[in-house]
């Protein structure tokens, strides 16, 4: 096949010489992150210093420069977001990569002229997300990891409708988890993933579970070096590598490698296979098994470290020590060398500002001009007035004051004309030889030169004045009473809140298509229970809920899907923002109401009190927070019992995802237990082994929340419960209600229990 349009190669940038790297290798954009809110705070980054010499440098070579913000930003981080974004807005960036809800909306509001790209945090899998992304101004979406082929190309059709490009990862690190909605990180080091902190848990030792497996979570590194034609087949617009974590000799190797098989491919059509180099560098051995739609246990490695060494030794034709220690080695002189080749290469790259030459010549009776030369470009700017002579009693109209403010001399005008601080630019030599003496123009006159002069060594591209911080309208909270929400999942307990005033939510599984008539109809027969959405829904699952919503049109829905949100917004039916939508702003609470009429939204448990505190809701907008819930941990699309009790399936069907019911457990070397919980009609989960129970809330923040939740799902974990959940429910009522004897009783009859990131925040 020949395709007639160009594929991007996306290459991941950790600091400046992994950058040049890239660059030397070929890739045809860059994304990297600055020093402050970006989703790898492991990765060196770059300062805001380093870069206009990287973008002057990125697009002297045609290569594009995009900046990860890719991370949620807690209330008292939004002044310096703000400023961060005044600076970049008046660079030449050529995309911000974002997660957070709070932050699309302000740029898409203040920044129009940054593009905005949608990071794989905000897990889009279905084409309502990108139906809701496009909404807020999207340019491209990265795809969920866990996607087969076929799925990418349903979803790049849609994208290319709404005018969005998308972007597919082909080689790098794979999560176990749909990433942005992974806390396993954060509850169990205070390290959270949507912060750019995960500390990587799931490729931590575990004490070894029955199938042996020590490593039971840590999957194989992706690789799609085999599937371009398929890719390109699938309409994907850029191809992206990960591993901002990585070293420079990394990053250019595996470009340099991607590089050579899309120009082979594209100019010739030739399938090159050589991906030799990708076995050298840094890898766990590699798997593509997600593109192919075929979910097996050979996706798994127990070894989380480089697999390089192992590859290379059983090419030997074993894997004895003397054949490990032979490639270890080779290995090592060729990874000297390809460190010293790239060195050499990047030596010649600088990310230096780039000189300015400017020669000022003018007369009286003639306009000034502004001559400007640099390293690549030349350009004139010509003064809309006529100069003036200066007398000694004034100029020739006889106005001091013009005098002092724009006479013609080199220090007033050598400061003048002197570059922003955060310009690609500096002034090394201004000549004004050919400039009469004592000439003068007016203040006006020669900032208009200056703005043109900006203006043109800006690209074109015309500065921004800087935005205030948007001022939201303080909210009084009258002292209201909160009610009680509880969270079932079984028609066993759809009777445990009779009595009370208490809402019922009833969760809806991911794999909705399978049993979609059903829950029509049970809906239908039990009108009071709220459906609460999935995280995960993806094709034919996606396209039954949003069918399932058009025909019962509930009067209420809860949702952890922009998707189903969306849906939801175009069939005007009132709908909540569930607590993995990672909500952490004031201004994402303002775009959701906005922009999608949404009625309200939980706030995400990663918060601490103050950061709940600060957090502002809109008039006529409810917020909840859930008070009490078994920890999901993660959701993986991956079968977890491979490795840890094994399975007699060595691949996920369509019968595992229908009918499977299995729970086990891992512990980590510090004896901290991880409950896997496979259910019927839903993908893998894993649990935390205590349940979240957070009392304090209803005193620290009162009146601030519509109602609390309780988690009554019957899922298994080491928490104990010693009553029954109608008493559960009797208890948390009265709490909320202002006994302090229920809270007391609560802690009595739910043991253990955690609340550490109330305590300590993101």
């Amino acid at each position: 096949m020949s395709i007639d349009r160009k594929i991007e190669l996306l290459a991941p940038g950790g600091d400046v010489d992994s950058i040049k790297a890239a660059i030397a290798a070929g890739a045809d954009a860059i994304y990297c992150g600055l020093d402050r809110f970006n989703a790898r705070n492991r990765a060196k980054n770059i300062t805001v210093d380093d870069l206009n010499g990287i973008l002057r440098l990125a697009h002297n070579n045609g290569c594009q420069i995009f900046i990860t913000l890719n991370i949620i930003i807690v209330e008292s981080e939004i002044p310096a977001i703000v400023g961060l974004l005044n600076k970049l807005v008046n660079t030449r960036v050529d995309g911000i990569i974002v997660q957070d809800l709070g932050l699309l909306y302000l740029l898409r509001e203040k920044y129009k002229n940054l593009k905005i790209h949608a990071s794989t945090q905000l897990t889009t899998h279905n084409a309502g997300q990108i139906h809701f992304l496009g909404k807020l101004s999207a340019t491209r979406v990265n795809f969920s990891r866990e996607l087969s082929l076929s799925e990418i190309k349903e979803l790049v059709a849609v994208a290319h409708t709404d005018n969005i490009l998308t972007e597919v990862f082909v080689h790098g690190s794979h999560c176990i988890c749909f990433s942005g909605i992974c806390y396993l990180s954060s509850v169990h080091g205070g390290n959270s993933g949507n912060r750019g902190r995960c500390s990587q848990p799931c490729r931590d030792q575990y004490i070894t579970p029955p199938e042996g497996a020590n490593f039971p979570l840590n999957l194989k590194d992706n690789s799609a070096f085999s599937f371009l034609a398929e890719l390109a087949d699938a309409g994907v617009d850029s191809l992206k590598i990960e591993g901002r974590i990585k070293k420079f000799h990394y990053v250019y190797s595996v470009v340099d490698a991607w590089r050579k098989k899309l120009t082979d491919f594209q100019n010739d059509n030739i399938a090159n296979t050589d991906n030799s180099i990708l076995h050298k560098v840094f890898n766990r051995g590699f798997s593509n098994s997600y593109l192919k739609g075929d979910i097996n246990k050979d996706m798994f490695i127990d070894n989380p470290r480089d697999n390089s060494a192992l590859h290379l030794s059983k090419q030997y034709g074993c894997s004895s020590d003397a054949h490990l220690q032979r490639a270890k080695q080779q290995l090592y002189d060729e990874k000297t060398d390809i460190i010293n080749d790239v060195q050499s290469k990047i030596s010649r790259l600088s990310i230096k500002k780039s000189p300015v030459t400017i020669n000022i010549t003018g007369a009286v009776d003639a306009p000034l001009k502004v001559s400007v030369r640099t390293s690549d470009s030349f350009f004139e700017v010509l003064s809309e007035t006529h100069l003036k002579r200066v007398t000694a009693g004034g100029n020739e109209s006889g106005d001091d004051q013009k005098k002092t403010s724009g006479a013609l001399e080199y220090e007033s005008l050598l400061r003048f004309f002197q570059t922003r601080n955060d310009s690609e630019y500096f002034i090394e030599n201004l000549e004004i030889e050919f400039l009469q003496d004592d000439l003068y123009l007016p203040f006006h006159d020669l900032n208009v030169i200056k703005k043109e002069f900006l203006f043109r060594l800006n690209g074109s591209k015309r500065l921004i004045d800087p935005q205030a911080v948007p001022e939201l309208k303080k909210h009084f909270y009258e002292k209201k009473q909160t009610n009680l929400s509880v969270l079932i999942s079984s028609p066993k307990d759809i009777h445990i809140c009779d009595g009370t005033d208490a809402d019922v939510y009833f969760q809806l599984p991911c794999c909705f298509a399978y049993a979609t008539s059903d829950y029509a109809e049970f809906f239908q027969k039990n009108t009071h229970l709220v459906p609460w959405f999935p995280s995960i829904l993806i094709g034919e699952h996606y396209d039954a809920a949003v069918e399932f919503l058009r025909r019962l049109q509930p009067q209420r829905i809860v949702t952890n899907n922009t998707g189903i949100a969306y849906a939801a917004c175009e069939y005007e039916i009132p709908w909540i923002a569930g607590p993995y939508l990672n909500i952490v702003n004031s201004f994402s609470l303002v775009c959701l109401k906005e922009e999608f009429n949404c009625f309200g939204a939980y706030i995400s448990n990663e918060l601490s009190r103050l950061q709940i505190k600060r957090i502002q809701r809109p008039d006529d907008f409810n917020l909840y927070y859930s008070i009490y819930h078994p920890i999901l941990l993660m959701t993986s699309r991956q079968c977890l019992f491979h490795q840890i009790i094994g399975c007699e399936k060595d691949r996920i069907d369509s019968a595992c995802l229908q009918s499977c019911e299995k729970r086990s457990s891992i512990t980590n070397l510090k004896k901290v237990a991880l409950i896997i919980e496979k259910s019927k009609q839903n993908y893998h989960s894993i649990y935390n082994g205590s349940n979240f129970l957070n009392t304090d809330i209803i005193a620290d923040v009162p009146d601030r929340f519509s109602s609390f939740l309780i988690d009554l799902r019957r899922i298994a974990t080491e928490t104990c419960i010693d009553a029954s959940p109608a008493e559960l429910v009797q208890f948390f009522n009265n709490a909320i209600h202002g006994q302090a004897d229920s809270i007391y009783k609560l802690h009595e009859v739910i043991h253990p229990s955690i609340c550490n990131q109330y305590i300590k925040g993101i």
